[in-house]
This record gives structure tokens, sequence and C-alpha cells, in this order.
């Protein structure tokens, strides 16, 4: 559904609302680990989500690393796909047509708007906070390589 950036933006923005505060900031190396991601490529993607302080922020220097605020992990996961320009996933047809509606449907139009409007009210009203929250009891994991070292506790 999305790009691999964006699936990777997800996962490293969970994992730094769960381990990252001002006073422990998550390191890179840390952080594409722990999101089963090249580092280069998790740099470029923290960049993204770090632009303007609205996501991720962070720190320079020998105690540098990744954090959120407090108010950054109240946002909804809508945000991270703000971030990284793929918002408009949601709103398309599910066949890629450029007119598709009401007036004009495509053959999976009025089966696919039902769940486009779940979809969209899912990544409207879940919060970074709560994705974070979820892997706290150990049900879900932002990386299944190894599930038993990789439960963020």
């Amino acid at each position: 559904m999305f790009s691999k950036a964006t699936e990777y933006a997800l996962r490293a923005t969970i994992y730094v609302a769960q381990k990252g505060t001002v006073e422990n900031k998550i390191v890179i190396g840390e952080i594409s680990k722990a999101i089963d991601a090249p580092q280069s490529f998790t740099a470029k993607i923290l960049q993204a989500l770090r632009k303007d302080n609205k996501i991720i922020r962070s720190v320079s220097g020998p105690n540098g690393g990744f954090f959120m605020t407090e108010k950054a992990k109240k946002l909804p996961v809508r945000t991270i796909l703000k971030a990284m320009g793929e918002d408009e996933v949601l709103d398309k047809c599910v066949l890629g047509l450029d007119k598709c509606s009401e007036t004009q449907p495509c053959p999976m139009h009025s089966k696919y708007k039902i769940i486009k409007e779940q979809l969209i009210a899912l990544f409207e009203t879940k919060t970074i906070q709560q994705l974070a929250d979820d892997i706290k009891n150990g049900d879900v994991f932002i990386n299944n390589k190894d599930k038993q070292k990789l439960k963020l506790k």
C-alpha cells in the first residue's frame, strides 16, 4: 500500500515514540536495527520526519540522537504519511483511475469506498503513542525477524 520509505517511517516513528525521550535519545544505528532498515536509508527517512521538528526531533553531539515530544506522540498516524508525501494514497482510486467517483465509478468503487473510509478514519484517529503502547504489551511488533528479541519493552 505504501512505499518502503513510508513503511520504515512508520516503524521508526513508533520505535522512537516508545524509546526516545529528551533524556534518552536514540542513535540512528539502534533505530535502523530495530526497524530492520539500512542505516543510510533510515537517516534519510528520519530527516523527513524531523522537518520543522513536527514529528521527530534530534540533537547532535556526543549525547545526541532522536526523540519525540509528548505533543508529537499525540499526533495522528496520518501525520507520518503527510511527512513522507504519501497522504494522498488513502484518497486515491484503488485501480488508479484519475476520475473515480460516485458519478464515474471504477468496478471496485462501491465496495472499496467503505474500506477506504475505514482506513482514513484509522489513520486519522490512531495516534503514534497508541501504536507505541500497543507494542509494549508484546502482542504486536515492528520487526518480525526475531519476535523474542524485538519486543520493545
